[in-house]
């Protein structure tokens, strides 16, 4: 066993809570906890939580209902504390976990590492109408007001971590662009674990409800995910086959506005917006698809393309951040110019007319998602945070 025996796992998020990092935090606390002592902290949509007794970990929560200056305090306060009785502080942001990681790990001289899966402040900049920039020409512009600060903060986590874990070559390249030094900065990609239905796309079909040939978006309900474009370029797509539905898996603060444009589009029947799903539920939907479609003018790394990959479904996706590592031109999928309306119907109507590519697609999706496996990746980042 390593001499580090103690790992403190600091999140914004977790399961009972849906996203990204609350399933990567609960995987790489059961896997983990084998061998060390786990003990994960995050703020909660629940003050408690009973399913936590079964864990092989211990679970702090922060009840997301405190005011949001107390809640911080709290949630300092406890890692503050947990920090003395751990080895090593992990933290999966770098802002509203992140933080108060860093200083209680310096406060008690443990080695402190973060997780970054994108820059927060360009994120917020967005959705809150501050910028209109897509990632990498904000990351050369001035900020201001709480813009200025997330940026800043981001900055201070990262530089002063012993260790920064990021998904892809493309998200190392934007940390070190924040001043941190190369050395610290470690790409690990994440890791799938996606199963399929066992279904044929009839059954899928049937069984939620959209017969046609179906093309499957999936993300959070984002300016950036692009999905205002896949809706504008759906009456052009039916002169393809009048038979296609686009289907769009996720939520978030842009659903009234695509709720509009569909309507106003007269697409009521021809797009479907299904909010949120569990992975079981998203297994269905990608089993009825014909293809993956994914328009993002940014991705750190996308889990959503390696899931189409291991459900079966040939992607087409945008070239943009850690896409490009992922799709090989013409191999195992379509890269295309982000928010390109040609571009992205030439790529759709070359797949919907040759089965040939399809299945060479489907074929080589399946080679790559095995070299992303999660045991790969725990792997590797148990080693960096024990070594």
């Amino acid at each position: 066993m390593s001499s580090t025996n103690k790992i403190l796992i600091c999140t914004g998020i977790f399961p009972p809570d849906i996203g990204g990092p609350a399933s990567y935090a609960m995987t790489l606390g059961k896997k983990m906890s084998g061998d060390f002592s786990v003990t994960v902290i995050t703020y909660s949509s629940k003050a408690s939580n009973p399913d936590d007794k079964n864990l092989p970990f211990k679970v702090i929560r922060v009840w997301k209902g405190w005011p949001k200056g107390l809640r911080h305090l709290i949630y300092f306060s406890k890692t503050y504390s947990q920090a003395k009785k751990h080895d090593v502080v992990y933290s999966l942001n770098a802002v509203s976990a992140g933080l108060a990681a860093l200083w209680s790990a310096r406060s008690r001289k443990k080695k402190f590492f973060v997780k970054i899966v994108g820059d927060y402040a360009w994120e917020m900049a967005i959705q809150k109408k501050k910028s209109s920039f897509l990632i990498n020409d904000f990351q050369k512009t001035a900020k201001k007001g709480m813009i200025k600060i997330l940026s800043k903060t981001q900055y201070y986590v990262c530089r002063k971590a012993d260790g920064v874990i990021v998904p892809s070559e493309y998200l190392a390249g934007i940390v070190k662009g924040w001043g941190v030094s190369a050395d610290k900065v470690h790409v690990i990609y994440n890791g799938v674990d996606f199963k399929k239905a066992d279904m044929s796309k009839e059954e899928a079909r049937k069984k939620i409800g959209i017969p046609g040939n179906i093309i499957l978006s999936a993300g959070r309900l984002v300016p950036w995910k692009g999905f205002k474009m896949l809706i504008k370029i759906m009456p052009k797509l039916m002169e393809i086959s009048q038979f296609f539905r686009l289907i769009i898996v996720g939520e978030g603060p842009e659903r009234k506005s695509l709720e509009s444009m569909i309507k106003n589009m007269n697409l009521d029947r021809k797009v479907y917006l299904v909010g949120r799903k569990s992975k079981a539920d998203l297994a269905v939907y990608l089993a009825s698809a014909d293809m993956f479609v994914l328009n993002s003018g940014y991705e750190g790394f996308s889990h959503q393309i390696l899931e189409a990959m291991a459900a079966g479904v040939p992607v087409v996706a945008s070239a943009m951040g850690g896409n490009k590592e992922v799709i090989e031109q013409g191999e195992n999928g379509f890269l295309t110019r982000y928010n390109d309306e040609f571009n992205i119907i030439e790529a759709i109507k070359g797949l919907k007319q040759s089965e040939e590519l399809r299945e060479q697609f489907i074929k080589e999706g399946y080679k790559t998602v095995e070299k992303f496996s999660v045991d790969r990746m725990l792997n590797e980042t148990v080693k960096l945070l024990t070594g």
